[in-house]
């Protein structure tokens, strides 16, 4: 092909185009005319570029790199990308903020995406995580109002802090995570600069078919910075997009970001002798049970060649496990399986997969067929269902069945999730863990901050006061100080600064 044949600028269907400045028209000042397919195809593209924003994590960046196995783990799983020190598997990586539009600020007080593609040999295993070990809620059938509560007001389009305070002063199963929100570690000063977790519980299976309970975790090499408040708040204004151009320019220059992917282990007798329900994705396992065990290094070392094709496209899922990795009964977990893939549907057409950043790197072969987007020669000549007669068709393959998860089967019901819960201990433990100086930033973030609860009315903040106590008696002092709410100490005898349970104030 000729440097001529090679430049020549085409339209998609490549035909070579004569003129791109200046449109068909019945003379020099004419109409333009409605044959002038180049003016159309520009057009109609054009009116076509935004494809649907994300409904949550729309803001975000991303970046290639490996992942490298440092530690035998093969006596947990069979995984093959886990299987020998040293094995190396290309990544994607996408960080992103969670309640943010897709123009929103990197700089808010919000939770972050931690999301992993592995292109291994056993097809797209992807980690769908976040910058936390817990979530706001343990009922995915919650999920869309806890999100409601992050977006825009439907009276005035604006964000606000009572929607949130609202909801959460009446789901006390997001204290754990409102803490942490409100913490130092709330605003992360940059995507290098955090921790990454799975925090579901997930499944390794063995060689011998035997099944662990797992946590991920990915602990930054780049140590732990955060941005305070005021910080946040003029970086906001500077640079909204800070963390993505410090992101990109790390790599730019050979700064090279590194996570350590660690694991913890539960057993299946632990599990049900554990004291809180190991598969609330409100709590932790304490790491003096459940110590960290190395698995490899996560680095990142290429930036994207072209955003929209390589990040904006790309699509993560919980669904999107390999062999020795699975599922666990968190009901969260079990449904974003379904509500992840949906999503991908709807926001980049049924054939996503298809698309070069998701598309596994390993050979891949199916009996799914048409919509929109199919591409390459959409199955060929071949059948387009199964059972069928043809030797070459691809076949299931039984050696690939996880063993049965051993769950005892009870009534179907919809059951009070809150019921037996304790919502509290793990928040006051938290609580408890800050120096005194980050407990002093936390009250003054949970009051003060931009969301803070010095914005809402006083019977929120009583009915959020309440969940404060329970979790630490210390912490519902001092935030009913800084709201100026007088606490009657009478309610308070003989209770120390121990948690509260579940007595009432």
């Amino acid at each position: 092909m000729t440097d001529e044949i090679r430049n020549q600028l085409t339209t998609a269907d490549g035909v070579p185009v004569a003129d791109n400045q200046n449109s068909l028209t019945a003379g020099p000042r004419g109409p333009v005319v409605i044959y002038d397919y180049v003016l159309q195809e520009k057009l109609g593209h054009f009116n076509r570029e935004r494809i649907p924003e994300r409904v949550v994590h729309a803001k975000g960046a991303g970046a290639f790199g490996t992942f490298t196995v440092t530690n035998d783990i093969t006596q947990y799983t069979k995984a093959k990308l886990l299987s020998e020190v040293g094995k190396q598997t290309p990544v994607l990586a996408r960080f992103s903020t969670v309640g943010g539009e897709k123009g929103s600020a990197d700089a808010e007080r919000d939770p972050r995406g931690f999301s992993l593609k592995f292109y291994t040999e056993e097809g797209n295993w992807d980690m769908v995580g976040n910058n936390t070990p817990v979530f706001f809620v343990r009922d995915a059938i919650k999920f869309p109002d806890f999100i409601h509560t992050q977006k825009r007001c439907p009276a005035n389009n604006l964000k606000g802090a009572e929607p949130r305070w609202d909801y959460w002063s009446l789901s006390p199963e997001a204290l754990h995570q409102v803490l942490i929100l409100y913490s130092d570690r709330g605003i992360p000063k940059s995507f290098r600069h955090m921790n990454g977790y799975g925090s579901h519980t997930y499944s390794f299976i063995n060689d011998a078919n035997e099944r662990v309970w797992v946590k991920f975790h990915f602990k930054t090499q780049q140590g732990i910075e955060n941005l305070t408040e005021q910080e946040s708040a003029k970086i906001k204004g500077e640079d909204p997009d800070h963390a993505t151009r410090d992101l990109s320019t790390a790599i730019e220059q050979g700064d090279y970001p590194r996570w350590k992917f660690c694991i913890q282990v539960m057993t299946q007798e632990q599990a049900e002798s554990h004291p809180d329900n190991p598969f609330d994705l409100t709590k932790v396992w304490k790491h003096a049970d459940y110590p960290l065990i190395e698995v490899g290094i996560l680095e990142l070392n290429r930036n994207p060649v072209n955003y929209f094709a390589e990040i904006e496209q790309s699509a993560f899922s919980p669904s999107a496990i390999v062999p020795g990795i699975g599922f666990s009964p968190d009901k969260v977990l079990m449904a974003r399986v379904m509500s992840y893939a949906d999503a991908h549907r709807y926001r980049l057409g049924v054939n996503y997969q298809q698309l070069p950043v998701n598309a596994p790197k390993c050979p891949f072969i199916h009996y799914q067929r048409d919509g929109f987007m199919a591409l390459g020669d959409n199955g060929g000549s071949g059948p387009n269902y199964e059972p069928n007669s043809k030797a070459e068709a691809p076949k299931q393959n039984p050696a690939y069945a996880e063993p049965a998860m051993d769950i005892a089967m009870e009534a179907i019901d919809r059951y009070d999730h809150r019921e037996g819960n304790d919502d509290f201990s793990q928040a006051g433990d938290l609580y408890r863990l800050m120096k005194p100086d980050a407990q002093e930033r936390l009250v003054d973030n949970l009051v003060n901050s931009a969301t803070g609860l010095a914005q809402v009315e006083q019977a929120i903040q009583m009915r959020q006061l309440c969940q404060f106590f329970r979790a630490d008696v210390n912490l519902g002092r001092q935030v009913a100080k800084a709201l100026g709410i007088e606490i009657d100490p009478a309610m308070l005898s003989g209770l120390g600064d121990k948690p509260m349970s579940y007595a009432k104030v």
